[in-house]
């Protein structure tokens, strides 16, 4: 591997602990989020704004973080990549976390929780994607919003769940 591809990814590698660990210590209180909900159902359905209230405040803000530092240097994005930044961590919705669970699951890297099945906290962090996806499409979300949200941890070449999941990385 070249020397420059190398740094990059370290570099990129140490910007996401970072994001992360900055994003664990937003979530210890569901009062100190500040999701923009009025500017994010801007970018939504009726129906996917129904699955987005949904979400816990914080897992909406943390969206809208994303959002924005995508639109910010992709003022071009498609409202269906836009949706699905909003939207990527619906899946996490569906069984709420207690702090020291929120705490556990941020720390555990997402490789070893994918072992798990669908139960409990750490199964469904990792599981997230393909539930969230499962969600929107049952809730009548755009096809391609629950695509995104399906991917965004494995883009598969995907040019926009790269995106995404960049972006969801950084934030």
């Amino acid at each position: 591997m070249p020397h420059r591809t190398l740094s990059a990814r370290i570099r990129r590698k140490v910007n996401g602990y970072r994001a992360k660990a900055s994003r664990l210590w937003r979530s210890m209180s569901p009062d100190d989020a500040q999701p923009d909900d009025a500017w994010a159902a801007r970018f939504l359905t009726e129906a996917e704004a129904h699955v987005y209230r949904s979400m816990d405040p914080r897992d909406r803000d943390h969206a809208c973080r994303v959002a924005r530092h995508l639109l910010r240097e992709h003022p071009g994005a498609q409202s269906e990549l836009l949706a699905a930044a909003l939207l990527h961590d619906c899946g996490k919705s569906l069984r709420p976390y207690a702090l020291w669970e929120r705490v556990a699951v941020g720390l555990i890297p997402n490789r070893l929780t994918r072992l798990l099945p669908p139960l409990g906290a750490l199964g469904i962090r990792a599981h997230h994607p393909e539930l969230g996806a499962r969600l929107l499409a049952h809730a009548g979300a755009r096809p391609r919003v629950a695509r995104l949200v399906a991917r965004h941890h494995h883009p598969g070449g995907d040019p926009e769940a790269e995106l995404l999941h960049l972006y969801d990385d950084q934030e």
